[in-house]
């Protein structure tokens, strides 16, 4: 018997859907949309904290979110700001986390088992230290406003599971917001 081959292009279909994902958000930022969002919602602050905070998890939406979390936190409490900007920043993550853990790190893996070094660089990445340290640089990279995708990545390469990855990503998420809140208060 004959077997079928599941996923057959996958990855041309993941890539497919990264750049309409990356078309979409382009379209929000060039026609304003996003701004007007983030812009409509300042004035109801947690409402406002979280949209901009689901916003800031992407390399393509982080610098309106940070400018629309800043003047909030400004205006309000910062500590609000970063809780609800930070549950938002969790909501956005898990989306991102889901296709990244579920799909995209598993095809990449997949397609690198096919190489020699492809291997060897798996074998390397699930090395007790390893998973470790790409927890915590994982973790660093969704604080800072680089994007999270990449942070998310190597969770997703380290295959770090849902219970850990919603308490770090709202921990590193609102220590950034934090962050931004505090320089925005003062300047």
């Amino acid at each position: 018997m004959k077997k079928k081959r599941v996923g057959g292009n996958f990855l041309l279909r993941d890539l497919c859907v990264i750049a309409l994902s990356i078309f979409v958000a382009v379209v929000l930022v060039k026609t304003e949309i996003l701004i007007e969002i983030l812009t409509a919602t300042q004035e109801r602050e947690l409402l406002g904290s979280f949209i901009a905070g689901m916003f800031f998890t992407s390399v393509f939406t982080t610098a309106p979110a940070i400018v629309a979390l800043g003047e909030i936190a400004n205006a309000n409490s910062i500590f609000l700001t970063a809780i609800f900007g930070g549950m938002g920043a969790v909501f956005g993550d898990l989306i991102i986390f889901r296709f990244i853990r579920d799909r995209f790190s598993k095809h990449l893996m997949e397609l690198a088992g096919h190489w020699r070094a492809g291997r060897k660089v798996s074998a390397f990445l699930h090395l007790r230290f390893i998973r470790w340290f790409t927890f915590v640089i994982a973790g660093l990279i969704i604080a800072s406003p680089l994007p999270d995708e990449l942070g998310i990545s190597l969770l997703g390469f380290s295959k770090v599971r849902m219970y850990w990855f919603i308490p770090l990503s709202f921990m590193f998420n609102g220590l950034g917001i934090l962050l931004i809140g505090s320089i925005a208060k003062a300047l």
